[in-house]
């Protein structure tokens, strides 16, 4: 009664007092909002910004209106990249996501045991530091005493440079990926077949359905959803692409391995052409921002009803 009393005396106190229980959950959350406004928000704002101007560094730069973007059509290594990009990301949908489907149905089997020591041990390259996978991948790529290499020699093969050759080392580095990645989204194709009801399949083959047919009918059109989450990360994932050829062959040889990231990376911090580098950052989104509704299309959302 005492401290009602006293806040009735001071208007700041009273309205405290009555609005303190709806206002403290904000002033608990308030530290993430202002963090993620300072690190994230502004340089996100700041970069569109300096995509119109051209300068470098912390220089003075002057307004360049969509010069940065028109240019970029022009810049044959900027071409290359995305090239380079889309083909390692075409690697990691038409291969690797359908690879770890495979390997989530086979996980999946009642014919298989320890399914929990495999669905670890997959997953593990996924927690490596990516320095850690250069360091092994440079081994394992190596033209003359690489792992690779040396097993194909014992029939008549090997010296192949697949860091060393433009042709090659794209298919390495989507080899590299479905190393690294085959873990994590087998979990999630793992995820979609745990939800799907083993009735089904009983009434499927009470009614003369093949494997085939059940899975063609049943786990596919029910894995939409999970078919569209693994497409659009697989797309994210590779056009994201940074450390391993940065680590591994710099984006050589001749540019055969330069992606879009690592160019971004070349001509922000190795330049400090800040305006076409937030230029490059933002057809990136824009890329991924135009596959990912394409996708969301294509799937139909994640609409299964009809099934």
């Amino acid at each position: 009664m005492a401290v009602a009393a006293s806040a009735r005396t001071n208007p700041l106190r009273e309205w405290w007092w009555r609005h303190q229980r709806s206002i403290s959950p904000y002033i608990f959350i308030a530290p993430f909002f202002v963090l993620f406004a300072i690190f994230g928000l502004y340089p996100i704002v700041y970069s569109f910004v300096l995509s119109f101007y051209k300068g470098f560094g912390y220089g003075p730069k002057t307004f360049f209106g969509l010069g940065n973007y028109i240019h970029l059509g022009a810049d044959p290594r900027y071409v290359h990249a995305v090239f380079n990009t889309t083909y390692y990301a075409a690697g990691s949908v038409f291969i690797l996501s359908p690879l770890a489907l495979l390997v989530a149905l086979a996980v999946n089997s009642q014919f298989v045991r320890w399914k929990a020591f495999y669905r670890a041990s997959l997953f593990f390259p996924v927690v490596t530091s990516s320095v850690v996978i250069a360091v092994i991948f440079t081994l394992v790529f190596d033209q003359q005493f690489g792992l690779i290499n040396t097993f194909l020699s014992k029939f008549g093969a090997g010296g192949i440079g697949w860091l060393t050759d433009a042709k090659i080392v794209m298919p390495s580095f989507i080899m590299l990926g479905i190393w690294n990645w085959l873990g994590i989204n087998m979990l999630y194709w793992l995820a979609g077949l745990t939800g799907i009801s083993h009735d089904l399949y009983e009434a499927a083959y009470t009614d003369g359905a093949s494997r085939w047919q059940a899975f063609w009918y049943i786990t596919v059109p029910l894995l939409r959803p999970i078919t569209l989450f693994v497409v659009i990360q697989a797309i994210i994932g590779s056009y994201n692409l940074f450390a391993e050829p940065l680590l591994l062959t710099g984006g050589g040889p001749s540019d055969a391995s330069l992606t879009i990231s690592l160019y971004l990376y070349e001509q922000g911090f190795e330049n400090f052409n800040v305006g076409y580098a937030s230029a490059i950052a933002y057809t990136m989104a824009a890329f991924l921002l135009v596959l990912s509704i394409l996708n969301i299309v294509l799937f139909r959302g994640y609409r299964t009803s009809e099934y």
